[in-house]
């Protein structure tokens, strides 16, 4: 494998990968480049990778044990691969800021998508940078924010997944297995040491403490203040393009915008957790 690029996407976030072909294995630089370079950009990019469900998973294990989702899907064979196979995605789920899995009591450390099918135009996605909303807030808001904990709910991606027929589980069954749990308002991320946001219009219901008053302020703006144009990228996809990201500090947005299919398969990753 030769030199390894990486491409600055935007100045807050993103990086497009040159020079990792992922049908052959890779080496032990090569795997710390790609780790520091996530450390970095918080979302890595890389494009022309043909390659099937088994070369994805392997690529996903050199960064970590692989993270079984609970929320299967109709379409997929394998519990390790979530396959999003969507037409009419518009009110389904990932057309609203989140992070992965945040329901559990440790959500994944990262998140690796890759593109099998996709409509003739549209079906983007886009990417925000957690420590930038963070660190956007006034100290005041800051000093707030800090040391709250919110509860995240499986429930509403439930729901969205069952109402559109993705999913066949049991909605009470599932409210059992992954019972509400709560979070840090704003986490640590435990490799470098940066607070970003971790909250999410998917999954996090409330904050704990908080007067419902006070709840319908102060989420509702946290939630709205994610999505500032300053803080993201915008990620086109080709088959066989790939988005590894940090799900720890990342959150992300599949634009709604198409009405033909559109088929992902995506992995998850364990590591070190946030506090």
């Amino acid at each position: 494998m030769g030199a390894i690029e990486l491409r600055p996407f935007t100045a807050a976030i993103g990086a497009e990968v040159v020079g990792v072909d992922m049908r052959e294995p890779l080496d032990a630089d090569t795997v710390a480049t790609l780790r520091q370079g996530l450390l970095d950009h918080l979302v890595l990019f890389f494009r022309d990778q043909d390659i099937d469900d088994d070369q994805q998973l392997e690529f996903a294990l050199r960064f970590g044990p692989m993270h079984v989702s609970p929320l299967q899907t109709v379409h997929q064979d394998a519990p390790e691969i979530v396959v999003l196979n969507q037409v009419y995605p518009r009110g389904e789920g990932a057309d609203e800021w989140h992070s992965d899995n945040t329901f559990m009591p440790q959500p994944p450390m990262g998140s690796i998508l890759r593109a099998v099918q996709l409509p003739a135009v549209g079906g983007d996605t886009c990417f925000s940078n957690m420590y930038a909303a963070y660190e956007a807030l006034s100290p005041a808001m800051r000093s707030l924010v800090d040391g709250l904990r919110a509860v995240h709910d499986i429930t509403k991606p439930m729901r969205k997944a069952l109402a559109a027929g993705h999913t066949t589980l049991d909605l009470s069954e599932m409210q059992q297995r992954c019972p509400p749990i709560e979070h840090p308002v704003v986490v640590t991320h435990p490799e470098t040491g940066r607070r970003a946001l971790f909250v999410n219009r998917n999954s996090t219901t409330h904050i704990v403490g908080l007067s419902e008053r006070e709840n319908d302020t102060l989420l509702p703006f946290l939630l709205d203040h994610v999505r500032s144009p300053e803080f993201q990228c915008r990620f086109h996809w080709d088959v066989g393009s790939m988005a590894f990201w940090d799900n720890r500090c990342v959150q992300h947005y599949a634009v709604a915008d198409y009405t033909e299919r559109r088929i992902m398969h995506r992995v998850t990753v364990d590591g070190p957790p946030v506090c």
